[in-house]
């Protein structure tokens, strides 16, 4: 028998995912020329680069630039793109297993966390992936609505999506009609009525997970003027101690000092304001059929056992009137049947990127990389390391003759999708729908304006 990754035996490796993680596991198997490879990537939607596309706010295209990089990658001779492609329905992971060498699950966390409080399921409260799900054009939820009729909207969370979403509903219709916006969206918030909305996050600014440059924009709203109560930032012994040792990195002495600079400005005169509240936890949600109201708990903050700074609370509350509520409190990845899965963290159990099974072994053959593999956790440049770490195990397990035999071979995942009646898009497809909406933006003066459909998707992909 050929030994896998030699000539005329290929390496044969699937990555289900096609988001950063996806390509930086790509990449990582390219950067080994001595290995012959055949990578196969596989995604539910026709269009590749997952957050990057859906996910990235439509006012920070210089982060989409990244998207070049994964194009070289693309460009492998080496590489195909089976777009349209839902493991579990077109394919299963065991018909993967079968087919190939390997197979990398890069499908990242497409959940998020409930608050699990009363009255999170009223109209009007979401979560924020939701809505930067539906202004960015993807499909799944370009049919959805939220109540723009309101004068207030409170985000609940203290990380980029966060300040992401929050931004979004003060920028005013000049600055979102130069981007990749979702045209439906440009129009509901061009008419939205939002001119305050509550940044709500349950712990202090010491330790808020604001980015710098998330922190900086905030400052720099055209529209909206920043606000923040000084009385906010009286920092508690333990937060003081925080920023003073070794363990606060500069990103969070960054954000104090720019929190600091808002709580001295003088309030201006722009139409809209964002607000930063610390301390805070959402009890409640209250409203007849509707979001009418959200109950905050305050809290206080002290240390564990383990020196871990905590919020607690104090048995006071306020009360927010709000039309709107957005949750951003983290991201869980699903489950694919047939695979083990940790419900807790929503993650699929490894050890440095090789899957564990429920009896705690490792299977060969079987890897993880991204959100999937470590939770929601850094930035898009994270999943480089990331994947290194992921591939580097793959590798071993190579060297070491523990990759199980495949039955599969180079035309076996086009074959079955074709038995099926799969309408996959490949490569040249994704080529063509990205031709199509540069087109209709370029008449507009848009980077793109996006197809919001997967049969719109596929029908321009056919065409090609």
């Amino acid at each position: 028998m050929a030994v896998p990754g030699t000539p005329g035996s290929p390496l044969r490796v699937a990555i289900v995912g096609s988001g950063p993680a996806g390509f930086y596991a790509a990449e990582a198997l390219f950067a080994h020329p001595e290995i012959d490879f055949e990578v196969d990537m596989i995604d539910r939607l026709p269009t590749p680069f997952g957050l990057v596309r859906a996910g990235v706010a439509p006012d920070h295209p210089k982060i989409k630039n990244v998207i070049r990089r994964y194009e070289k990658t693309a460009g492998h001779e080496a590489y195909r793109f089976f777009g349209n492609v839902a493991v579990g329905e077109a394919v299963s992971a065991e018909e993967l297993e079968s087919i190939y060498d390997a197979v990398v699950w890069a499908y990242g966390a497409s959940t998020d966390r409930k608050l699990g409080i009363p009255g999170e399921d009223l109209p009007g409260s979401h979560a924020a992936t939701e809505f930067v799900a539906w202004y960015n054009g993807h499909p799944d939820f370009a049919d959805r609505s939220f109540n723009l009729d309101c004068e207030r909207a409170v985000v609940i969370g203290n990380g980029n999506v966060a300040a992401d979403v929050a931004r979004m509903l003060v920028l005013p219709p000049a600055e979102l009609e130069g981007t990749d916006t979702a045209h439906f969206a440009i129009e509901a918030l061009a008419a939205s009525a939002v001119n305050e909305v509550l940044v709500v996050g349950r712990r202090g600014p010491a330790q808020a997970a604001f980015t710098n440059p998330e922190v900086r924009e905030l400052g720099e709203l055209t529209a909206a003027d920043i606000i923040l109560d000084p009385t906010q930032l009286e920092l508690d012994a333990a937060s003081t101690a925080f920023l003073e040792s070794d363990q606060a990195d500069a990103t969070k002495r960054k954000n104090v000092e720019a929190f600091r600079g808002f709580a001295e400005r003088e309030r201006g005169n722009k139409p809209k304001r964002v607000e930063l509240r610390f301390l805070r936890s959402p009890i409640a949600i209250h409203g007849e059929g509707r979001v009418e109201a959200i109950e905050l708990g305050i809290n206080e903050l002290y240390s564990d056992e383990s020196g871990a700074i905590r919020a607690r609370d104090t048995g006071v509350t306020e009360t927010v009137e709000c039309g709107l509520v957005l949750r951003s409190i983290g991201y869980l990845g699903t489950p694919v049947d047939g695979l083990p899965y940790d419900a807790h963290r929503g993650v699929i159990p490894n050890e440095r990127g090789r899957m564990i099974t429920a009896a705690g072994e490792s299977q060969p053959g079987q890897y993880v990389v991204g959100w999937i593999k470590r939770g929601p956790s850094g930035v898009i440049g994270t999943n480089k390391k990331d994947a290194a770490e992921t591939i580097a195990a793959l590798f071993e397990d190579v060297a070491t003759g523990r990759l199980p035999e495949r039955a599969g071979d180079h035309e076996a995942l086009p074959s079955l999708l074709d038995e099926r009646g799969a309408s996959y898009v490949e490569y040249d497809g994704w080529r063509a729908i990205d031709a199509l909406e540069t087109d209709r933006g370029q008449t507009l003066g848009r980077p793109r304006v996006k197809l919001t459909s997967i049969d719109e998707m596929v029908d321009a992909a056919k065409r090609r």
